[in-house]
């Protein structure tokens, strides 16, 4: 069987609708990738951040796919993200946010994409770890990512990429990228909680308002100064 060589300017974004991966969205078009947006529906309780992913990409006109997980949603209960339980509220701290993992969530969503990448014969797949993920998302540690890479190079007749290029940086860096891509960030949702504004005591919505306010700068959804 032969295959299509992949499309060494084309890419796969995993886009959630956060600020991670749409800043990344942003940095990525920059380089003159040919960009192609894929969110998955694994029964997140923020489920908005789909509706902002969707309404990004058609500002930018990028192609965007979103990819229901029905199947597996019953495997991932025991996350907070996912079934009953409440989301914790204050800053991340591994006592208080570990039920927020989902398991195993980026191996699926990097294989998926993957598969993405073959089937559009794009070359390269490009998610947005960071490095204030590490301690507490083991599928953000530079070791997965690492091994993620070695499977991608081998599960096809021809390797595809995973680049995490936020790996190492801080969520206050990626603002500053985004800054400087005037990324809008009125179109990226963070909150865990998912109402209809952010909740502002959830992990996340502490840590987005925590990089706003070490660049100085004002997010477009707290409609005011982050001291």
């Amino acid at each position: 069987m032969s295959y299509q060589k992949s499309d060494a300017k084309k890419a796969v974004i995993i886009l959630s609708g956060g600020l991670d991966s749409t800043t990344l969205m942003y940095w990525v078009k920059s380089k003159n990738f040919d960009v192609y947006a894929l969110s998955l529906d694994y029964g997140q309780k923020h489920k908005k951040e789909l509706t902002i992913a969707s309404n990004h990409c058609k500002k930018l006109n990028i192609p965007h796919r979103i990819i229901s997980l029905d199947a597996i949603k019953g495997i991932l209960g025991k996350s907070s993200l996912v079934g009953e339980k409440d989301v914790p509220e204050g800053a991340y701290t591994e006592d208080n946010m570990t039920s927020t993992v989902v398991p195993n969530r980026n191996m699926i969503l990097l294989s998926i994409a993957v598969a993405y990448a073959i089937d559009i014969n794009a070359s390269t797949v490009f998610y947005g770890a960071h490095s204030g993920d590490h301690a507490l998302y083991p599928d953000c540690r530079p070791e997965f990512v690492e091994a993620m890479r070695k499977a991608a190079e081998l599960c096809h007749y021809y390797p595809i990429a995973i680049e995490a290029p936020f790996l190492h940086k801080s969520k206050a860096e990626i603002v500053k990228l985004g800054s400087d891509l005037n990324v809008d960030y009125s179109l990226t949702w963070s909150c865990y909680k998912g109402g209809d504004t952010p909740c502002g005591v959830c992990g996340t919505c502490i840590e987005r308002a925590k990089a706003f306010s070490e660049n100085g700068l004002i997010d477009p959804l707290s409609n005011k100064k982050i001291n």
